[in-house]
């Protein structure tokens, strides 16, 4: 069955966006299988000199590496996602490159009514950066609005409309995810190139 990592881009014990994702992972059961991952115990990115990783980093790319997909549950914060993704991804560019052309989804959640667009647009910026190359599904958002009450008491999204824009999406997800497996020709190239990339000797 295919697999998707799924990342809980925040720090916060009550999070909706980590709802959502839970909520994902038991509407999709019988399609493909999601692992929810948190990154709330990484350590804040300090630029080791030896680029030493730390294991639960390494862990977390090890997954990221053998799924078929990621998803990222992002919430926004002053129009931004939380330091703590910001500082999971750095880790996950830093002298390895699990993200290196892995689809991703990109989700969020937020209380008020915009539901992440800029965070969502700001952490696709930073999949781009020479050191991550995730490959975006592209043109598709998922924006929960008024996240708070969004959920039943059991964590199942209410309004159909939203679910049946969720299952579309996801849907397109598992399909760009397919395409995305058939585009290895630069894969190597790619690769090599996130390696030796050093914005100090730009």
């Amino acid at each position: 069955m295919t697999k998707f990592i799924a990342l809980v881009g925040t720090n916060s014990q009550r999070s909706t966006n980590r709802t959502l994702l839970q909520y994902m992972q038991n509407h999709f059961a019988d399609k493909v299988e999601i692992e929810l991952v948190e990154i709330k115990d990484i350590p804040l990115f300090n630029k080791p000199a030896n680029k030493q990783v730390p294991e639960l980093v390494t862990e977390i790319a090890a997954k990221i590496e053998a799924a078929d997909g990621v998803i990222i549950g992002t919430p926004e914060y002053d129009h931004a996602i939380p330091a703590v993704l910001m500082s999971a991804l750095a880790w996950l560019s830093y002298g390895i490159h699990p993200l290196l052309n892995k689809p991703v989804m990109i989700t969020g959640a937020s209380y008020g009514t915009l539901g992440s667009s800029r965070a969502q647009l700001q952490l696709r910026q930073i999949l781009d950066s020479p050191e991550l190359k995730a490959n975006v599904m592209p043109g598709s958002e998922f924006l929960l609005s008024h996240s708070l009450q969004a959920f039943d008491k059991k964590g199942n999204l209410i309004d159909l409309d939203t679910i049946k824009k969720l299952d579309a999406l996801f849907d397109d997800f598992r399909l760009f995810v397919k395409i995305t497996q058939k585009l290895r020709s630069a894969q190597d190239l790619l690769h090599k190139e996130a390696e030796n990339f050093d914005w100090e000797n730009i």
